[in-house]
């Protein structure tokens, strides 16, 4: 935690989350921009996610009936996890809910893939480009270059950063 100087004099402990999260704001204020994060945001993650996904895992004996329940994206999902859960664990069980949909969703688009459908690597790679496109015309409406520019790891706050807002208004302490 870090001490900051309140509007009023007092110093005030402020949590790291909280100060990542005023800094990613500074580059999120036009209405239509936050509206563009609030769809393309999830949509990066869940994309991404599915990419990591479909990469091709080598078959561990060890894990004997759980073997095709471990891949590339698990390791993603435990580093994510565990940055999210040092920063919040409100917030990284809220994300961990989120992964979990999001992986229920890749297995549909795995057992498409299986029947004659589009990759699973494709479907993610034309929703990645077409999610980032979406947040860089966010930016240039906003007039501000996005915060990951600045720092890598505002890519990892941008979905907690909504989350937040989601836990304000249903008064959920994160």
């Amino acid at each position: 935690m870090k001490k900051q100087k309140s509007p009023v004099g007092k110093l005030e402990h402020k949590k790291e989350v909280d100060i990542l999260f005023d800094t990613y704001s500074e580059s999120h204020q036009n209405p239509s921009n936050e509206l563009i994060h609030w769809v393309c945001v999830p949509l990066i993650v869940f994309s991404l996610l599915g990419m990591i996904w479909a990469i091709p895992f080598p078959h561990l004996a060890f894990l004997g009936k759980y073997n095709g329940f471990v891949n590339w994206a698990s390791f993603v999902i435990a580093f994510s996890g565990y940055y999210y859960y040092r920063l919040s664990p409100v917030l990284s069980y809220l994300m961990i809910l989120l992964i979990f949909a999001a992986a229920a969703v890749i297995v549909q688009l795995e057992k498409w893939e299986l029947a004659g459908g589009p990759a699973l690597w494709l479907v993610c790679a034309v929703i990645f480009v077409l999610s980032w496109i979406g947040q860089f015309i966010g930016h240039k409406i906003e007039g501000k270059k996005p915060s990951f520019l600045q720092d890598v790891k505002f890519l990892l706050i941008g979905p907690i950063w909504l989350l937040h807002f989601i836990c304000l208004k249903v008064g959920l302490k994160y």
